[in-house]
C-alpha cells in the first residue's frame, strides 16, 4: 500500500534522524507512518496485541456470565426449594432477592475502587491474577452455597473479583493496543459481556430441565471455567509498556512494545511510540512532584497521603473533565434505560400470549441482538469515532423509548386485542437493543481508558468504573417501581436522558479516534501555560539527548 511516508527497505532507519514527539490533538496517521490500516482490517496486521486483548477481555465474559446466570437461576424451582426467602410467597421476598442482586454491585463498587491503586502498584497483569483469586473465592462459594447467607457472602466476594475485572481488563487493552485499532480491541470487553450473558442464559436455559440443586449449582461452576483460564493464561501475556515505563523501566517498555507491535525495536514507529511513552511519564511524575513537593520522601505515611492526593487530583486542573466524562458516560451507560426494557420485556411478552417457555426464548432472543449490535462497533469505532457512534444512538434509542411509551401507555391493559401494537413494541425492543449494543454498548466501557494521563489512568478508570457499578444499583432500585406504577411514564423517563445524554455528548465529549494514549495532553488542551509546555520540551530534549549518547556509544563499541 502507497504511504506518504516513505520507507526505504531493506535497510533500518535512524530512529534518531526522524524521531519526533506529538505536539498536537489530530490523528496520529496525519503526521506518522501508520502501523496499519485503522479498525477491523488491522487487527490482522497486529495480530498478537489483538490475541493479548482478547485474551485480558475474558474478564468481561466472568461479568456478563454472572449476569446472565442470575436471571434464570432466581426463578428456578430447584433454587427456590433451597432458598425460599427469595420465592414469590416468602414474606419480604423483594428485599431479599434485591438484595441478592445488590451484593454484586457493593462488591463490585468496592472491587473497582480497591483495583486503582493494585493495577498502579503490582503491574495491570498481576492485578487481574488477583482479581480472578478474588472471584474464585467467591465462585466456590456460591456453588457450595447450603444457606442464604452463605450465598450472600459469596456474592459480595464474586462481586469483588467482578468490579477488580471490569476495570483493569480495558485498562491493560487501551495500554497495549496502537492507536489505529485500539477501539476495536477495547470493544472486545463489551463483547465479551455480552457474550458470557448469552452463553451463561442458554446454559441455564438447559440446566433448569436437571433435576435437583445442580440445575443451579452447575451453571454457578462453569463461571469459573473462564476465570481460571483468565487468571493462568494472563501469567504468559507481556506487561503494559507504559505501566513499565510509569515504573522507570524504560528498556523493558521499548522490548515489550516491540514485540506487540511485532517489529524491530529499531523500527521508527516503536521508536516515536517510546519517545512518547517516556516523555508523557517523565511529564506527570515531574508535575506530581511539582504539586505535591512535601510528600515526595519515601516513608510509608508519605506514600499513603501521595496515594490520597492522587485521587483528588483526578478532580482537580489538568484532569477534571477528563473525570467528568469518564464518569459522565457510565452513568448515562445506566440511564439510557437499558435494564427498563430488559425488566419490562418478560411482562410485555407474557401479555402478548407467549408461554413461559416462549418468554425466555424471546428473552434470549434479546441479548442476541444486543450481541449483533456489538459486533458491529468492532468495525464502526475506528472508521467513524467514538462521538458520531454516541450521538447516533442517542437518536435511535430516545426515538425508540418514545414509540414503546406510546404503545405501552395507549394497550398496556388491552395487548390481547391488539397484536399488531403488542409486536410493534418488540420490533422497537430489539431495535432499542441493536442501537445500545453498536454504540451506548461498547463506547462508554473503551472511553475512560483512553482519556487518561498515565500517572492518574487507573485511579480516574477505577473512578469510571465505580460510576458504572453505583448507577447500575439506582437503577436497579428504581426500574420496577418506576415501571409498576408509572406504566409508559417509566419509558418517557428513560427516554428524557437519551435526549439529555445526545446533548452531554455534543458538548462534552471529544474524539479520541486515532490519537495515542500520550496525546490526551493536547485533546482535552490540559497543558495550557508556558512553563508546562516547556517542561515537557525540556523532557523531550533530555530523551533525545541520552538517545544520541546511547546511538554514539554503541557505534564506539562496533569501532573498536
Amino acid at each position: 500500500m502507497a504511504s506518504k511516508f516513505e520507507e526505504v527497505k531493506g535497510e533500518t532507519q535512524s530512529p534518531d534522524r526522524q524521531a519526533t514527539f506529538v505536539h498536537h490533538a489530530e490523528a496520529v496517521w496525519d503526521q506518522r507512518e501508520p502501523y496499519g490500516p485503522t479498525g477491523f482490517k488491522g487487527v490482522f496486521i497486529s495480530s498478537y496485541a489483538a490475541l493479548c486483548a482478547a485474551f485480558a477481555a475474558i474478564g468481561g465474559m466472568v461479568f456478563g456470565y454472572d449476569q446472565g446466570v442470575v436471571s434464570v437461576v432466581l426463578v428456578m424451582p430447584q433454587f427456590l426449594s433451597r432458598f425460599s426467602r427469595v420465592s414469590e410467597t416468602a414474606s419480604g421476598a423483594g428485599f431479599w432477592k434485591g438484595l441478592l442482586t445488590a451484593m454484586i454491585e457493593l462488591g463490585a463498587l468496592i472491587g473497582a475502587l480497591n483495583q486503582g491503586w493494585i493495577a498502579d502498584k503490582i503491574s495491570r497483569k498481576y492485578s487481574i491474577v488477583v482479581a480472578v483469586l478474588v472471584f474464585t473465592v467467591g465462585g466456590i462459594l456460591q456453588t457450595a452455597s447450603v444457606d442464604y447467607a452463605m450465598l450472600i457472602v459469596g456474592r459480595l466476594i464474586g462481586g469483588l473479583g467482578i468490579g477488580m475485572l471490569s476495570m483493569v481488563a480495558p485498562l491493560y487493552i487501551s495500554e497495549i493496543s496502537p492507536p489505529e485499532i485500539r477501539g476495536a480491541l477495547l470493544v472486545l470487553e463489551e463483547l465479551s459481556i455480552v457474550a458470557g450473558i448469552c452463553i451463561a442464559y442458554w446454559i441455564t436455559y438447559g440446566t433448569r430441565y436437571m433435576g435437583g440443586e445442580w440445575a443451579w449449582r452447575l451453571p454457578f461452576l462453569l463461571q469459573m471455567v473462564p476465570s481460571t483460564i483468565l487468571g493462568l493464561g494472563i501469567l504468559f501475556l507481556p506487561f503494559s509498556p507504559r505501566w513499565l515505563a510509569s515504573k522507570g523501566r524504560d528498556d523493558e517498555a521499548l522490548a515489550t512494545l516491540g514485540k506487540l507491535r511485532q517489529l524491530p525495536v529499531t523500527d521508527q514507529r516503536v521508536q516515536q511510540e517510546w519517545f512518547d511513552i517516556r516523555a508523557e511519564a517523565a511529564f506527570h511524575r515531574q508535575t506530581n512532584a511539582i504539586k505535591h513537593p512535601n510528600l515526595q520522601s519515601k516513608s510509608k505515611m508519605n506514600s499513603i497521603k501521595l496515594e490520597i492526593a492522587s485521587w483528588m487530583d483526578c478532580f482537580r486542573s489538568g484532569c477534571w473533565r477528563r473525570t467528568h466524562v469518564g464518569i459522565g458516560i457510565m452513568f448515562f451507560q445506566q440511564f439510557v434505560g437499558i435494564n427498563a426494557l430488559i425488566y419490562y420485556s418478560p411482562t410485555l411478552f407474557e401479555t402478548m400470549g407467549l408461554n413461559y417457555s416462549m418468554q425466555l426464548i424471546m428473552s434470549g432472543v434479546l441479548n442476541v441482538t444486543q450481541l449483533v449490535g456489538v459486533s458491529t462497533s468492532i468495525w464502526t469505532i475506528d472508521r467513524f469515532g467514538r462521538r458520531p457512534l454516541l450521538l447516533w444512538g442517542s437518536f435511535f434509542m430516545t426515538i425508540s423509548h418514545l414509540i414503546i411509551a406510546v404503545f405501552v401507555g395507549k394497550y398496556n391493559k388491552h395487548w390481547p386485542d391488539h397484536r399488531g401494537p403488542g409486536w410493534a413494541s418488540v420490533a422497537f425492543l430489539l431495535f432499542y437493543m441493536l442501537s445500545f449494543g453498536a454504540t451506548w454498548g461498547p463506547v462508554p466501557w473503551a472511553l475512560p481508558s483512553e482519556i487518561f494521563p498515565s500517572s492518574l489512568r487507573a485511579k480516574g478508570v477505577a473512578l469510571a468504573t465505580c460510576s458504572n457499578w453505583l448507577n447500575n444499583f439506582i437503577i436497579g432500585l428504581i426500574t420496577p417501581p418506576l415501571v409498576q406504577n408509572t406504566g409508559f411514564g417509566a419509558y418517557t423517563f428513560f427516554a428524557v436522558f437519551c435526549l439529555l445524554s445526545l446533548f452531554w455528548t455534543f458538548f462534552f465529549v471529544l474524539e479520541t479516534r486515532g490519537r495515542t494514549l500520550e496525546q490526551m495532553d493536547h485533546v482535552f488542551k490540559d497543558i495550557n501555560s508556558e512553563e508546562e509546555e516547556a517542561r515537557r520540551h525540556a523532557i523531550e530534549a533530555d530523551i533525545m539527548a541520552s538517545h544520541r549518547r546511547n546511538l554514539a556509544s554503541e557505534g564506539k563499541g562496533h569501532d573498536a
